[in-house]
């Protein structure tokens, strides 16, 4: 062990020696609304193969959790490792630069650092949230690259049983018939194999982000792969009724699911009325499609790199900005503090760290249509990450300076990081397990109950934020008045709360929340007011357990 170890903290040293061709190239792929259901996070039912194949070469993060549950803010976060209430991006209608603060970005430091930086897809969120730019010439060293498939994606696209063309949920398609005769993820792909080709003799090396759309809904995927998954096999969310004691404040009412033409002709009720069955069934059939789609672009992806030789100096990282809840609680899509809408895939292949030798395939495209494969297991940590920690990790990884960790308040510091360098799990994995980390997620409300605008309140609308402090043993959320005009919270303002004992209710189904025990008993004022808001909430939250513990 102990040899291994030194191998790996001289290999990570290693990285830049004397000159940039001698660097790591960095690919950088995240999905859009993929949660942990890979099999290589355990999911047996799901077809992952290549994304499989690159876990079991790669450092696999198990419990890695996003900030906030939606597209721009959690994207916003993790590249540049602040936290939402640092960027004061809730929403899509900001841009963090002139908002908040002029914030140092994950490929602006590798392009300060000498690489040719490329965005291709949706890395950054498009629009307001990255100043129509994608946050160019900052971040890239060209403007970033959007597949102009993408432009259909709104639009009605998805034949119906009438033969008419509709803005449905549901939308495999003939991708021959499709404008361009092709699909945004298909066109992106291609777009980076044409890119990675283009800097296999270049001795600067490059920083490559992929964003894939998928699975992000409509699933306008090809219908082909829904043939992987007949609708006679799938199953129900074992948990797909809305809580009982679940505060009307977290729930989301998956509005944008319900604008779907397909959806609006079930005649659901706002906002609890549960989607038929039948359909639940078929909406799950279509996101496991959307996955193995998007598995199959990776794969293309990672066979051309190797067969480069790219594979054996480039650095390797996938995950998603989010998950998805596929029925359970009675929810669907993200817009909550729930695991299944925060908890991401998150994996780090690093050639000579991961993989111990250059030599040897490792990442033949593998056609999920063709007979099942088999891999082995990476090395895994079960450790509690967050997105935060991305940006200090892959820099440490890449043989740069780590960015320094940022102060209480760091709205006129440019480079710093509110996450945690990681790369110290690649080395002890032997460790124990540390049960007081805690990942942190948090998610704004315009009221206690749900309304039309709950998922995604407009900032000026915002009345409630949900923090979530997620613990090896418990999910603890407080909800909270927020004010939007001053970003401030009002910790005596405690509107709900929710406690889960995640050993005996993995599926987060029990609040066993007590209010009289923390705001009567423990009382929320009188915590140390020059602690940060996040550490005054670590405390409350082990002042609450230690309480319930004694009953």
């Amino acid at each position: 062990m102990e040899e291994k170890r030194l191998f790996l903290l001289l290999t990570l040293a290693h990285v830049v020696v004397t000159g940039n061709d001698t660097r790591r190239n960095v690919l950088f792929m995240i999905a859009d609304d993929l949660r942990t259901t890979l099999g290589c996070y355990g999911d047996s039912v799901v077809l992952s193969p290549n994304i499989d194949q690159l876990a079991s070469h790669s450092h696999v993060f198990l419990n890695a959790f996003a900030q906030q549950a939606v597209c721009a803010p959690s994207r916003t976060s993790l590249l540049t490792s602040r936290r939402p209430d640092t960027t004061r991006l809730y929403d899509f209608k900001s841009y963090w630069r002139t908002h908040a603060g002029n914030y140092s970005t994950l490929p602006q430091y590798f392009k300060e650092s000498g690489y040719y930086t490329k965005s291709i897809g949706k890395v950054f969120h498009p629009g307001v949230a990255s100043n129509h730019s994608d946050d160019f010439p900052y971040s890239w060293s060209v403007p970033a690259y959007h597949p102009a498939s993408f432009s259909f994606e709104k639009k009605k696209m998805c034949r119906g049983a009438d033969g008419q063309l509709h803005s449905n949920l549901l939308c495999a398609v003939d991708v021959s018939q499709q404008p361009m005769a092709t699909l945004p993820d298909i066109e992106s792909t291609d777009e980076a194999l044409t890119f990675i080709k283009s800097r296999r003799s270049r001795h600067q090396p490059f920083f490559l982000a992929l964003g894939f759309h998928k699975p992000h809904i409509p699933f306008r995927i090809p219908q082909e792969f829904l043939s992987l998954y007949p609708l006679e096999h799938m199953s129900l969310a074992p948990d797909p009724d809305v809580p009982e004691r679940l505060p009307l404040v977290a729930y989301n009412p998956w509005t944008d699911v319900r604008l779907r033409e397909d959806v609006q002709k079930l005649n659901v009720s706002f906002p609890f009325g549960p989607i038929p069955k039948h359909f639940q069934l078929r909406i799950r059939q279509h996101y496991l499609s959307s996955v193995s789609f998007l598995d199959a672009q990776v794969g293309r992806l990672l066979s051309a790199l190797e067969l480069m030789g790219l594979d054996q100096n480039t650095t390797v990282v996938f995950t998603s900005d989010h998950g998805w809840s596929l029925g359970e609680h009675g929810e669907w899509a993200k817009y909550s503090n729930f695991d299944v809408a925060t908890r991401v895939p998150l994996m780090f292949y690093v050639p000579g760290v991961t993989a111990k030798t250059i030599r040897g395939k490792r990442f033949q495209f593998i056609d999920v249509f063709g007979p099942e494969r088999t891999f082995n297991n990476g090395q895994e940590s079960q450790s509690l990450v967050e997105l935060l920690d991305v940006f200090p990790t892959l820099a440490h990884l890449s043989g740069l300076k780590v960015p320094e960790p940022c102060p209480e308040s760091s709205f006129q510091v440019a480079l710093c990081s509110e996450g945690t360098n990681r790369a110290h799990d690649f080395i002890h994995q032997e460790e124990k397990i540390n049960k007081e980390q805690i990942a942190f997620s948090q998610y704004p409300r315009p009221s206690d109950t749900p309304q039309e605008d709950s998922d995604l309140p407009d900032l000026k609308d915002i009345r409630v934020m949900g923090y979530s402090l997620r613990s090896w043993d418990y999910r603890f959320c407080l909800w909270l008045g927020f004010d939007p005009r001053t970003f401030q919270l009002n910790v005596s303002d405690v509107h709900a709360g929710e406690l889960y004992v995640l050993d005996s209710d993995p599926g987060e189904d029990h609040n066993i929340y007590d209010p009289s025990v923390d705001t009567g008993a423990i009382g929320t004022l009188t915590l140390p007011l020059d602690l940060s808001l996040r550490e005054r909430l670590r405390l409350l939250y082990l002042r609450l357990i230690k309480t319930l513990r004694k009953t």
